[in-house]
């Protein structure tokens, strides 16, 4: 198979090519950055802006030459940010690699979404993948991923079959954001816990979400039990948050996290610092936002059996030994 992979040099994309590459697939990234190691590997690398149609048009006929599957992976998260920022490199940069690939002849197309498209702030317990998008979103990632997510899923059909994957916080060996920045506040003493700390969570360990992608464009094509469909991804075994939290604090000689705010408060929290980094042009990312205060108090636990039926997905890295291999990376970085 050769393949493109959009994001490829990012925590995911990256697990994508480094597995196809394993197998002896051919592939192709494109990125806005520069990644040397990835070329050094044998990948041809494309470096343009997704979102810019004009710009990108050009580079994607070029970059898709050949290639039977696409994995759209690069995508802008975050909490906070313009939402014009969001929408360019979410919507307009998959309607743009989704319109490439059907000019191109790409038979296959894999879509990374997000859980967070259905999250409407209220728990989410064993949801299978026929939850309904949330109607009203808290940032504009969410918003943005499900338009990019209808609009992905939209392109299905005989000319090409189109899925989406929606892994749900991502962790493993080279995570940039999930478990650095928050080990980063409990050294600090600025993370707490919000809610009642009953809380469950679907995890998902960055070789299982890679190997869901595979398995699902393997078996991708025009009236495949999952073309058209969205999809959960994530570990078969849930884990209280702040439990499993703490137990990684604690292999890291980090103070367990003491402190607690309840649900409430912190959604007051993020509602009143949101208005003043909104209207008072304060630098950086408020310390609490709506978005967070929910995501953190509520239940997030995804069934796998839609995916498991119809495309064969199962955990490769079980729980235990994902938290091991992400603690052991973690102690390693923190010793260099």
């Amino acid at each position: 198979m050769k393949a493109l992979v959009t994001g490829g040099g990012g925590f995911l994309g990256g697990a994508i090519v480094e597995m196809l590459l394993a197998r002896g697939d051919e592939v192709v990234s494109v990125s806005r950055g520069s990644y040397p190691k990835l070329q050094a590997k044998g990948v041809a690398c494309y470096q343009v802006d997704l979102g810019d149609e004009l710009a990108s048009r050009s580079v994607l006929a070029k970059a898709l030459e050949g290639c039977d599957a696409v994995f759209h992976v690069a995508a802008k998260a975050g909490i906070w940010g313009k939402y014009g920022t969001y929408h360019a490199a979410n919507v307009d940069a998959t309607r743009n690699i989704v319109e490439a690939a059907l000019r191109a002849g790409v038979e296959r197309f894999v879509h990374t979404s997000s859980p967070s498209v259905c999250f409407d702030a209220e728990d989410e317990i064993d949801a299978k993948n026929d939850v309904p998008y949330a109607e009203d979103f808290l940032c504009a990632y969410p918003e943005t991923k499900a338009i990019a997510e209808k609009l992905a899923l939209a392109a299905n059909g005989n000319a090409m079959a189109v899925c989406a994957l929606r892994p749900h916080l991502i962790f493993g060996p080279g995570d940039p954001h999930l478990l650095p920045r928050l080990i980063q506040r409990a050294q600090s003493g600025r993370l707490r816990q919000v809610g009642n700390g009953a809380n469950e969570v679907t995890m998902t360990y960055v070789d299982n979400a890679a190997h869901a992608h595979i398995l699902a464009a393997d078996k991708l094509a025009p009236g495949a039990a999952h073309a058209g469909k969205a999809y959960f991804i994530g570990q078969e075994e849930s884990v209280n948050l702040w439990g499993w939290l703490n137990s990684v604090l604690k292999e890291l000689q980090i103070p367990k996290i003491e402190k607690s705010i309840s649900a409430s408060k912190a959604m007051t929290a993020g509602r009143i610092a949101e208005f003043l980094w909104k209207w008072c042009f304060l630098p950086g990312e408020p310390p609490m936002t709506r978005f967070i205060a929910a995501q953190l108090s509520t239940w997030h636990t995804f069934s796998m059996a839609p995916a498991r039926a119809d495309f064969g997905y199962r955990e490769v890295v079980p729980m235990d030994v994902a938290t091991e291999r992400a603690i052991d990376s973690l102690r390693s970085v923190r010793r260099h």
